[in-house]
């Protein structure tokens, strides 16, 4: 079984704040997307990503974000079975301390 590949809060700062082209999708839920989101991320709820497959581009790779990084890691395992690169961010958005947006 192959393993998720995984990215540090630091990490994925420093790739925003340098203006890296990062492909973030953020699978909380709206409440929690309400209280701030990182810049230029997308939305897509756990729930709704299986029929939201043709939204995410297979030569992507994208990083997940959810609240702890537990629900973004479930997500993860789902799409890499799918064919898609992906990384979880651990410590979820609880261990942020980039710049969020209000939800677009």
């Amino acid at each position: 079984m192959k393993e998720l590949q995984t990215i540090t809060t630091e990490e994925l700062k420093k790739k925003v704040e340098a203006g890296e082209d990062v492909a973030i999708v953020d699978v909380r839920e709206d409440e929690e997307v309400a209280e701030g989101m990182i810049p230029g991320a997308k939305h897509i709820k756990m729930g709704d990503i299986p029929e939201s497959l043709d939204q995410l581009d297979q030569d992507t790779e994208y990083v997940l974000i959810c609240r702890s990084g537990r629900r973004s890691e479930n997500v993860g395992m789902y799409l890499m079975d799918h064919g898609y690169k992906v990384r979880n961010m651990v410590g979820g958005m609880l261990e942020w301390t980039g710049p969020t947006e209000p939800k677009k």
